[in-house]
């Protein structure tokens, strides 16, 4: 989720780790760039109707908005992006993505602007990126990074975080007013604190870089280390507030309702190279709460 500098191991097991912090352009699926929308795409012709408002039809075509999770960092093999693993606009049928499960033709109508290493300034900027391809499903997780840093004082302030919310939802309910968008919630930073600190590996791995406002001395349990914990997990909470509040002003915007966040994952669901992103099976479970999530919405 973090970038973070180079780790080495001992012993038999020894690479450079970049977290999900590791730059790169948001590659996509499906045509170049700068082509034209795929026939499929949401047509922008005003406002929708109160009727389409209550029943969004079936999507077809999904741009992805977001982080390393999304893109799907070491979910095959470490130091990589794996975006056809990713929850939201993976080929993978071992994760059976969100468009996987949606779409009837997914090639070519799916663009996965995430990066990794992205906080949520970077997010009215990818959302430029997707409606210049007028999706009709956008989907968004973002907001990791910005607690996951390499101090407690060092997270994104929540006003900061609510404005470049507010800013890309506005924009895209003013821009692709016909789109939804679905907004998952931030995972829980504390539960992966939990699920780990027992496991002398993942100790190790954690001490060299990654994500230190949580993970920093995972064995202490100490005041000071338990009360900075806590403030992280604090802001993550916030961050989903903002996350349900901005969401809830528009009529198309679907909130997981804290469905990622509340998650009881286990060490199966994180990558073996960082214990840390999800693997396969966590980039599943995230698709998973996504399509019912939706189909809820939907039946609704």
């Amino acid at each position: 989720m973090r970038k973070g500098a180079a780790l080495v191991f001992s012993g038999a097991v020894a690479w450079s780790l970049v977290l999900a912090g590791c730059t790169g352009e948001g590659s996509t699926q499906g045509r170049d760039r700068g082509s034209a929308a795929p026939s499929g795409g949401a047509e922008d012709v005003g406002a929708p109707s109160e009727q389409a408002r209550a029943a969004p039809r079936p999507p077809r075509s999904v741009a992805a908005l977001g982080d390393s999770i999304t893109r799907g960092f070491h979910a095959c093999e470490p130091l990589s992006d794996c975006p056809e693993k990713s929850w939201s606009t993976g080929t993978s049928k071992d994760v059976d993505s969100l468009a996987g499960r949606l779409l009837d033709k997914p090639s070519g109508h799916t663009w996965n602007f995430a990066r990794s290493g992205a906080q949520v300034a970077d997010l009215p900027v990818q959302t430029g990126e997707a409606i210049a391809r007028r999706p009709d499903l956008v989907t968004v997780l973002i907001g990791a990074n910005d607690a996951c840093t390499d101090s407690a004082a060092g997270m994104t302030p929540v006003a900061d975080f609510r404005t470049a919310v507010a800013d890309s939802l506005d924009r895209l309910a003013a821009d692709l007013p016909r789109t939804q968008v679905y907004v998952s919630s931030v995972p829980s930073l504390m539960r992966l604190w939990e699920v780990g600190r027992g496991s002398a590996l993942t100790r190790q791995i954690w001490s060299l870089g990654i994500c230190q406002s949580m993970l920093e001395d995972p064995s202490d349990l100490g005041v000071s280390a338990t009360g900075r914990r806590d403030a992280v997990q604090e802001r993550v909470v916030e961050f989903n507030a903002v996350l349900q509040e901005e969401c809830g002003k528009h009529p198309l915007c679907v909130y997981d309702d804290g469905a990622a966040f509340q998650y009881a994952f286990t060490g199966d669901h994180l990558s073996r190279w960082d214990s840390f992103h999800p693997d396969e099976e966590g980039q599943r479970v995230l698709a998973e709460i996504a399509y019912e999530k939706l189909r809820a919405a939907r039946e609704e």
